[in-house]
């Protein structure tokens, strides 16, 4: 347990940050699922999308320290060549 007032601050800022933190990763990976599934669905116009949407949220979520940038661009690539795979 915390014992002096800067190690109290510092839990009550590492606990609000991580619940931050939390949210959007589960935007993140929400986003991801949502394509997954418009994709699985044939339907092709909903993936596109699904996809335009799961991007940006990728893409900020790299720079807010989220993801790490390799992970972010092996979703992205996986779901495009996926996408395109359903033509």
């Amino acid at each position: 347990m915390a014992n002096t007032a800067q190690a109290r601050k510092r839990a009550r800022q590492s606990e609000s940050r991580r619940l931050h933190r939390k949210t959007l990763r589960t935007r993140v990976r929400s986003a991801i699922k949502d394509t997954l599934i418009a994709i699985e669905g044939g339907d092709k116009a909903k993936a596109e999308a699904a996809f335009r949407i799961a991007t940006p949220l990728i893409d900020s979520s790299v720079n807010k320290g989220i993801l790490p940038k390799n992970k972010a661009a092996r979703h992205k690539s996986q779901l495009n060549r996926r996408l395109h795979a359903l033509q």
